[in-house]
């Protein structure tokens, strides 16, 4: 009876140590993720040119994109033109549908007559800098000769990049309800969607693959060739209501499903950063919202040298050798390793040495000859607290690794100095077993 009260007052103990301890990791973990208190249902903030992680919230909800969905519309177009499938001055013929979508009410567009030709430069400007939704649809008949075959193209496409969480059923972002009975995948009311990550890793994509895309992005307005003159729906470039210091691009999107969301990028000094803020509440609070993000980012972050190149582990800075005339040789780092950190936690950061075991005999040894130079292994970057250092791509995470080389050579001994170390190793052998049982005999 005393053993089990016993064992019933340790039970509560830990139950109310658990109760007490594991509200706290919840509120860190939410604390985390939200640092920022921002006004969107999700964001993150990527490094533009390593795809680096610097924040996120709710990164992985799949959400509505809106016109956010053009990025691939314009990577896909882009990546046409690259390969010489289609040409700027190419003349695109306006059909009907094409026609009374540019016309529809309450949608965002350029209005585009039927019958008369626009070149797939006019047609690129309007989608991009004024969110052109018809416009949008003209160019996806231009590459694959149907909205719905464009609409396969961008979900393969999609997969190609690595993308996770999304789904596209048409070509501009906006519900299939707004098409005037022509949606080309889906159901009726469906909406394309991504998660925040998925949004981001498009824009680094289109960033890193087509670089050009910001000649157009960053027009402040667009003067078209009806004579009009449309503003760019990014309110952040240089001259427009919420201008901000190195914002040149990239895509608003707005539904009454998706709410008001933002890819935006921005370069300051030798850094650039993508951010997407997802389903806010108002246009101006999209803008105010993406404010925020990008200058935690400039303020908080910069890219550092962690380990200098020749680094030697200080654990291991050679590796024994067999079969040569050195019995060791000297490993390091063949380069040096770089990463965007937090401003003042460089020291937060350790090198790993990772050694190549293909390389090593049952014993650990290398074989020679070896050549300076020659690869044994590599050194990746780890934070000192055990957390994992997030990219959006494989290219990314071995961004933060280096090679780990031979730093001189070793030359194979002759057949003369490998028999001779037989030999003695035999009778080495021989010798200390003959010691160990004389030593047993006292």
């Amino acid at each position: 009876m005393n053993r089990f009260k016993q064992l019933s007052v340790l039970v509560a103990a830990v139950f109310v140590c658990f109760a007490t301890v594991l509200p706290g990791f919840t509120q860190q973990a939410e604390a985390a993720e939200d640092q920022l208190g921002l006004n969107a249902e999700a964001a993150i903030l990527i490094h533009a040119e390593s795809g680096k992680v610097l924040y996120e919230k709710n990164a992985d909800v799949v959400l509505g994109v809106a016109s956010m969905s053009k990025m691939m519309t314009e990577y896909l177009v882009l990546e046409a033109i690259a390969q010489g499938k289609v040409k700027w001055d190419q003349k695109v013929k306006i059909n009907e549908y094409v026609h009374k979508l540019s016309a529809a009410p309450g949608l965002s567009n350029v209005g585009l007559t039927q019958g008369e030709d626009y070149t797939v430069k006019e047609l690129y400007q309007a989608m991009a800098i004024f969110s052109g939704n018809a416009a949008t649809v003209a160019l996806a008949e231009v590459v694959s000769g149907t909205e719905k075959n464009f609409v396969e193209l961008m979900n393969k496409k999609a997969a190609e990049l690595g993308l996770k969480d999304f789904k596209f059923v048409n070509s501009s972002g906006l519900n299939n309800s707004s098409l005037l009975g022509n949606p080309p995948a889906g159901a009726e009311n469906e909406e394309n969607v991504m998660s925040a990550r998925a949004t981001a890793k498009l824009a680094y994509h289109l960033l890193n693959d087509y670089p050009e895309v910001l000649k157009t992005a960053s027009m402040p307005e667009l003067n078209f060739k009806d004579g009009r003159v449309y503003k760019n729906f990014n309110y952040m470039l240089p001259g427009l209501v919420f201008e901000y210091n190195g914002v040149d691009g990239l895509k608003t999107g707005s539904t009454d499903f998706a709410g008001y969301c933002f890819t935006a990028t921005a370069k300051k000094d030798d850094q650039r950063l993508i951010s997407v803020v997802m389903k806010t509440s108002s246009k101006d609070e999209r803008f105010a919202e993406t404010e925020k993000i990008l200058n935690y980012g400039f303020n908080n972050f910069s890219k550092e040298e962690i380990v200098k190149k020749n680094y030697q582990e200080k654990s291991q800075k050679s590796l024994p050798v067999v079969k040569g005339k050195e019995d060791k040789v000297k490993i390091h780092s063949k380069d040096a390793i770089s990463s965007v950190i937090k401003n003042g936690e460089k020291d937060q950061y350790k090198p790993v040495l990772v050694l190549d075991k293909k390389k090593l005999n049952k014993d650990g040894e290398l074989t020679a000859p070896i050549k300076k130079g020659e690869k044994v292994g590599y050194l990746k970057l780890e934070p000192k607290n055990g957390q994992s250092i997030s990219y959006l791509t494989e290219e990314g995470q071995r961004s933060i690794q280096a090679d780990v080389v031979a730093a001189e050579s070793i030359e194979k001994a002759n057949w003369f100095v490998l028999m001779m170390r037989g030999v003695g190793g035999f009778f080495g052998d021989v010798f200390g077993s003959a010691a160990s049982a004389v030593k047993g005999l006292f």
